[in-house]
């Protein structure tokens, strides 16, 4: 492609995004919008089950055997799912309230944070469950060996390889 292709290309309102797809922005929000979607319907399925079977814990006759430490981090689980939801649940809100404002670029931005902020979110909830869960039915002093080897595969699944990923492919495509 020559420069004047790419200057009335430019000119046309398209551009070339760094991962070389020929595009206007609105093609591309609207590209990043669809994919955000996509990734936060897995998300949210599995937090609304997990919220779900929380809440329904405390109506249980063992709930009431548990020990005042268990309760307490019974609470902060459901709170820390709740703020789970709300965060993955917010793009829909953002999508709705903002729909037809003409900046969908920013929509999926914001939409885009949130949905990071409701991964850090589900890590949080998933760790405090399974603290929960394994310190009634282990007898044991080795579940926080336990939760702390499940909290680093999710961190390496969810973050660092992604990163890692991102990082290296950032690097081969400089050289």
């Amino acid at each position: 492609m020559d420069s004047d292709d790419s200057r009335r290309r430019s000119e046309e309102g398209r551009d070339q995004s760094h991962d070389g797809r020929d595009e206007t922005p609105e093609a591309r929000a609207d590209r990043k919008w669809g994919d955000l979607i996509q990734e936060v319907r897995v998300a949210q399925t599995g937090v609304q089950i997990l919220f779900g079977f929380l809440l329904t814990v405390a109506f249980t006759p063992l709930f009431h055997q548990l020990g005042h430490a268990d309760k307490a981090i019974y609470v902060c689980t459901v709170v820390l799912g709740s703020a789970t939801t709300g965060a993955l649940v917010a793009p829909v809100s953002f999508h709705r309230l903002l729909a037809g404002r003409h900046i969908k670029p920013t929509a999926v931005a914001w939409a885009s944070r949130l949905t990071v902020v409701g991964l850090v979110l589900l890590l949080a909830t998933m760790t405090s469950s399974l603290i929960l869960v394994l310190r009634v039915a282990s007898h044991g002093g080795y579940w926080p060996w336990l939760v702390a080897l499940v909290v680093a595969w999710y961190l390496v699944c969810w973050f660092a390889l992604p990163l890692w990923v991102r990082h290296w492919h950032t690097d081969k495509q400089r050289r």
